[in-house]
């Protein structure tokens, strides 16, 4: 079955860095549309990252130029190498993919941005 299990995540002061990373297990990671999502407290969850099977990305407005989508197919793991954190980036941070038209989520990672 598909699994997606986040990792990396935690307490930050502004302006600093943290790398996420989701091992992906039960589906072709090598063929597969890897996302990031996160939900902040009253919000709903948004699309940060995205990077295609064949390594193009894609990033919200809000992270651009700050955040980072890769991945290593090797390893079947995706990241999220996030810097210049600002306390607007405090969310849970989902994993995702879509395998036979389902989407599927990891459990989630928090990450707080707070001095």
């Amino acid at each position: 079955q598909v699994q997606l299990v986040e990792s990396g995540g935690g307490l930050v002061q502004p302006g600093g860095s943290l790398r996420l990373s989701c091992a992906a297990s039960g589906f072709t990671f090598r063929n597969a549309d890897m996302n990031w999502f996160r939900q902040a407290p009253g919000k709903e969850r948004e699309l940060a990252a995205s990077i295609t099977d064949g390594g193009n990305t894609n990033y919200a407005d809000s992270v651009k130029g700050r955040f980072t989508i890769s991945r290593d197919n090797a390893k079947n793991t995706v990241y999220l190498q996030m810097n210049s954190l600002e306390p607007e980036d405090t969310a849970v941070y989902y994993c995702s993919t879509r395998v036979a038209f389902r989407r599927y989520w990891g459990q989630g990672t928090q990450v707080t941005v707070s001095s």
